[in-house]
């Protein structure tokens, strides 16, 4: 940060994100005022790009951690859309609140990584509406710029559902010279005039109406929230065993586990700033802090069972542990007159260290 104060709001702010409590709003800091982390998000001239930069360093170096001799690990790179849903009116980036789904709010698609134990949202964009860059153009433009250190160490897999299976999209890949699997509709027409769904076998090669090469379809079903199994269809770019396209199509779910996570935990969609540049910066602390709990987790606690908000605390305390003793006195400022009427008598005092 520019200057010791800009530190202090950021602190602040990554602290109300590792509360994980899905409810990070500078109303609720204890350290700084709302209208001062207002000024940090929105106002304030400190480099966003530098912190993605400082990130992204980061995360390579772990990634290419996994890599070992003999075989290249496979690195899935799962692509889907999510909304962050808002209700009312946004003046400054009304063009950015669209209905998809017959969801309304800002439309995110997602890049997000996986190999070994990692789990790293790596980039997203907005999409703007049906007027604008499809969804599936937005994903294949993100795949593009993939890292060099990455693409050369590890065989991709490309996972993504039916809003991505597009003939843009597959084609795009093939140029790229990757592999992806993907999720397709029921109704997807074959070059011999039937749809998907009236398919009996899985394994078959076959080709869909838009694409001049064969592809590799399997199915498989999936149990939703409420217990229904609903059956999803996938295909491969290159000839796999059905078993092995189906295995990997039910991969692509992670990302949703990550969405849940974002969302109720580190107040991904909460954003409630006036400004595009603090919408964008809302986003990127929220991951950040995600990583900071999220690699807390697996220096600490994993294999054992991942409970994000012990995982998030431990990050707090690890990270910002002045924060964490500035909440913890104001806390006992506060209550000091209460333990002095039940004859208590609180007194703090600094030890020699």
């Amino acid at each position: 940060m520019p200057t010791h104060y800009q530190r202090d709001s950021l602190e602040a702010m990554l602290g109300l994100f590792l509360e994980a409590q899905g409810k990070p709003l500078p109303h609720y800091s204890k350290t700084k005022s709302e209208s001062a982390l207002s000024r940090f998000l929105n106002h304030y001239n400190w480099s966003t790009r530098q912190i993605i930069r400082h990130l992204r360093r980061t995360v390579i170096e772990l990634i290419l951690s996994e890599c070992r001799r003999g075989r290249k690990p496979f690195l899935q790179v799962i692509i889907d859309l999510t909304t962050l849903e808002k209700t009312g009116k946004f003046k400054a980036f009304n063009h950015l609140i669209t209905i998809y789904n017959h969801k309304r709010g800002l439309h995110l698609v997602v890049l997000y990584l996986v190999v070994g134990q990692w789990r790293i949202p790596w980039n997203f964009r907005v999409w703007r509406g049906s007027c604008s860059t499809t969804p599936a153009q937005l994903a294949l433009k993100m795949v593009c710029r993939l890292p060099k250190q990455l693409t050369r160490q590890f065989h991709l897999k490309i996972l993504a559902d039916s809003a991505f299976g597009t003939k843009e999209f597959i084609h795009g890949i093939r140029q790229l010279k990757y592999h992806a699997i993907l999720g397709i509709a029921c109704n997807r027409k074959l070059v011999d005039g039937r749809s998907v769904k009236d398919l009996c076998h899985r394994g078959q090669q076959l080709k869909l109406v838009g694409l001049d090469f064969p592809v590799t379809i399997s199915w498989y079903y999936f149990k939703t929230d409420k217990g229904v199994f609903i059956k999803r269809y996938v295909i491969s770019t290159i000839p796999l065993k059905a078993a092995t396209i189906s295995w990997w199509g039910k991969r692509r779910w992670q990302i949703e586990g990550w969405f849940k996570t974002a969302k109720h935990r580190f107040g991904l969609d909460k954003f409630g700033q006036c400004t595009l540049l603090g919408i964008y910066r809302w986003l990127i602390l929220s991951v950040t802090a995600y990583l900071l709990a999220h690699w807390t987790y697996l220096a600490e606690y994993y294999p054992h069972t991942l409970d994000w908000g012990q995982a998030a605390f431990l990050a707090l305390s690890t990270f910002f542990p002045i924060l964490l003793l500035s909440l913890l006195l104001l806390d006992i400022e506060r209550l000091r007159p209460l333990a002095f009427s039940h004859g208590i008598d609180i007194t703090i005092s600094r030890c020699k260290i």
